[in-house]
């Protein structure tokens, strides 16, 4: 497929913009790229940063779209095109704070915005098949930008046999595998999700899985106890003057989900408004504060996390890096690490990555290997066969 775009294969260096929204749906993360070289022997430089928040009329119908019965076509179809405009001007100002001009980039590459996820297959009729859906459309980025995107990266995979998420440990497989140490790479966004690099493993040898909810249901609850007004707990400072509830951590930890053996992936449907219902009735009925239920939560997310290291990979690695807005938690951290005494913590900033950047940088380098006619996809993350992500839009 490089024959397809020589003189982009040619460039020593390519201009790259990554842009991710994630299931927290604060707004679109944009890392513009320096990048060279393909699969192992890949190069990034981070050149800019930014992160532009969804106006809240956005955000709410994100938000609200992402569970039936309110996700109806008319408003999906709608928010895929609105979306993408946002991207696109995400796109534009992360090249302005970069001093580059559009003529500059060489490729935009889009994750999009989940708003439905049904990695298992589903029958219809005759047919049985997995799915996704990510929307901000990537003609309208291309159109608005002038520049060449490339879109819709789980699609590929998805129809490769896999679950179509996640997709990142291939970056961290570039990025972060050490030659004499195992590492977990540990994202903490909407979703948790690990990948464990064996040290000087193979891509063939990477194992990475959605370990269960992450900031999720800690947002949900604070926006319900504050009416909307707040949208996090700020650095965990709520959750560290509460207790957790043992007998209501315990009925968290028995989610089917945290049985369910890798590949996995879930999304809003599996800890979404529905699930949060629950928990706030099981609170109620506990007569839980909101400081000891955010504690609660807060331990739900550490424990899923080291229950997961336990129970699905090869063993224990020597250091865990983590991503995410999870990463300013710090209650949630402490309670990581005492869930996993013996592991060295760290972060993506540790490693000159700045933690809330890495899904954006990888993927733009998704978007590179893209227009190489690399194969970017994990088998060991996904269980689908390799396959050429993504699809492309010219301007």
């Amino acid at each position: 497929m490089s024959g397809h775009f020589p003189d982009y294969a040619r460039r020593p260096v390519r201009h790259v913009v990554g842009l991710m929204s994630g299931t927290s749906a604060d707004g679109v993360d944009a890392a513009v790229c320096a990048i060279s070289g393909s699969g192992k022997s890949t190069q990034v430089r981070l050149l800019h940063f930014t992160c532009q928040p969804y106006d809240a009329e956005v955000r709410a119908e994100v938000l609200a779209v992402s569970q039936p019965p309110a996700g109806t076509v008319d408003r999906l179809c709608r928010l895929h095109y609105v979306l993408g405009e946002v991207f696109a001007q995400a796109a534009l100002a992360a090249l302005r704070g970069a001093g580059l001009s559009p003529a500059d980039a060489h490729l935009i590459a889009s994750h999009g915005q989940t708003v439905h996820h049904l990695p298992a297959a589903d029958p219809l009729g005759r047919w049985l098949a997995r799915s996704t859906l990510q929307l901000g459309e990537p003609a309208v980025i291309a159109q608005r930008t002038g520049v060449l995107t490339v879109a819709n990266f789980r699609a590929a995979d998805i129809a490769a046999g896999g679950q179509g998420a996640p997709l990142v440990p291939y970056a961290d497989w570039v990025l972060l595998g050490d030659p004499q140490h195992d590492r977990a790479v540990q994202n903490i966004g909407g979703i948790a999700n690990v990948t464990f690099l064996p040290a000087g493993g193979s891509l063939a040898e990477v194992v990475a899985f959605d370990t269960g909810p992450g900031n999720m249901l800690l947002d949900g609850a604070v926006r319900h106890f504050s009416g909307g007004a707040r949208s996090y707990d700020t650095g965990g400072a709520l959750a560290a003057t509460g207790t957790p509830h043992p007998e209501l951590l315990a009925w968290l930890m028995a989610h089917p989900f945290l049985a369910q053996p890798p590949p996995r992936s879930p999304g809003r449907e599996a800890f979404g408004s529905e699930y949060l219902a629950a928990i706030l009735a099981q609170a109620a009925a506990r007569r839980l504060s909101e400081p000891d239920l955010l504690a609660t939560l807060t331990a739900f997310t550490a424990a899923s996390i080291a229950d997961a290291y336990r129970r699905w990979l090869p063993r224990l690695p020597a250091e865990v890096f983590l991503g995410g807005g999870g990463t300013h938690n710090a209650t949630l951290r402490r309670m990581l690490a005492a869930a996993l005494p013996g592991v060295a913590l760290r972060t993506h900033a540790d490693f000159g990555i700045p933690d809330d950047a890495k899904e954006a940088i990888a993927f733009a380098l998704l978007g590179n290997e893209a227009l190489l006619g690399v194969p970017a996809n994990v088998p060991g993350a996904t269980g689908a066969r390799p396959a050429i992500l993504g699809q492309i839009c010219f301007p």
